[in-house]
């Protein structure tokens, strides 16, 4: 994730002192969110976020690094090991059963830079047989692990096969077949070393009008256009894929109504006509493809309505968001058992790789 704000497997025990009490929604309310960083230390309110429920954290990038799809020669020059370890044992020491999470995509945005195992540039992924991407996945997913980290949003799996200036630099191969038999690789050998593998983002973004993340993109084609893109989400969920990201911008041959991320219609589809039991993530609720007309802490409350388990947002926007989301449930208007539902699908989806 890009951080345009300035942008381990569960353990631990709750140890800062709390000014307020926080009760059971409010504690829920924090505990579906994904918040984001750009660097690798706690704010005051990340303490308090983690304090009051939370959970989860993004260790994401700054816009330049986004846009580049390479981490700075600054941080590559600065960032070590114990930074990570570091951050993640203090996460530990304030939040229960804590996930971090980052960026860390075969031939695309790679997080840990030069801190873990890479598959190089795209030529050299897609001449490496299935066994030898999944073992160097592995060995890049214990890297990660021995960091603190628990979660990757990779791999990218959408099939372009027209303009697509968002992911251009990301994808796999315009094949299919290729970006199939990659994801599959990549996902069995990050998930067998206890890493929560993310497939994204569905339902596809074959073809689109623009960049989701700064304009109004739509995804063009109807259904059989996505179908190719489909056949690689099922391949990915018949690996086991503990995790997919739905995407941020209209897709009107599924929901000509909502953006994937906040759209029942097509969580539902994943759901029941995929049969996928796993983690849904939301793409970023403050990209404008997403937004719509909605403010961010609106649209937070819309994606955790059609179904989404975690909400991708900025670190900057976490107190505002889940206080909405209280208010939600206290209305009525989301009901309080979706919190309890998505935490649990989290727990159970990223508990199941820590025996493997």
């Amino acid at each position: 994730m890009l951080i345009r704000i300035g942008r381990g497997q569960f353990s631990g025990l709750n140890t800062f002192a709390k000014d307020r009490t926080v009760d059971s929604i409010e504690r829920n309310a924090h505990a579906v969110l994904l918040p984001a960083i750009d660097s690798l230390e706690l704010t005051d309110d990340l303490k308090r976020y983690f304090d009051e429920g939370g959970r989860c954290l993004l260790l994401g990038e700054t816009r330049a690094e986004y846009v580049s799809r390479r981490m700075g020669d600054a941080r590559c020059a600065s960032e070590r090991a114990e930074d990570f370890r570091r951050l993640a044992g203090e996460v530990a020491t304030r939040a229960d059963r804590v996930l971090i999470a980052l960026d860390q995509e075969p031939a695309g945005i790679e997080r840990l830079h030069g801190l873990a195992p890479s598959f190089g540039d795209r030529e050299a992924l897609l001449s490496l047989q299935d066994e030898v991407i999944r073992q160097r996945a592995h060995d890049i997913g214990r890297k990660a692990r021995e960091l603190g980290v628990g979660m990757f949003l990779g791999p990218v799996v959408d099939v372009l096969t027209g303009r697509n200036p968002w992911l251009h630099g990301r994808t796999l191969d315009t094949d299919a077949l290729q970006v199939a038999r990659i994801a599959q690789a990549f996902i069995g050998g990050i998930q067998s070393a206890g890493i929560v593998a993310t497939a994204k983002h569905f339902p596809g973004h074959h073809d689109i009008t623009g960049d989701p993340a700064i304009e109004l993109a739509d995804v063009r084609g109807t259904v059989k256009d996505l179908l190719p893109g489909f056949d690689v989400f099922r391949s990915a969920i018949q690996a086991g894929v503990s995790a997919i990201m739905t995407g941020p911008a209209l897709v009107p041959a599924v929901d000509p109504q909502y953006p994937s991320s906040r759209s029942e219609k097509t969580i539902n589809m994943l759901r029941h006509e995929f049969g996928f039991a796993g983690i849904i993530v939301s793409d970023d609720i403050d990209a404008v493809a997403m937004l719509r007309g909605l403010s961010d802490s609106e649209t937070a409350v819309a994606a955790l309505k059609a179904g989404a388990d975690l909400i991708l947002l900025p670190a900057t926007r976490i107190g505002e968001i889940a206080m909405h989301i209280v208010a939600a449930v206290r209305s009525g208007d989301l009901p309080e058992h979706r919190l309890a539902d998505a935490i649990r699908n989290v727990e159970t989806n990223s508990d199941a790789l820590a025996v493997q």
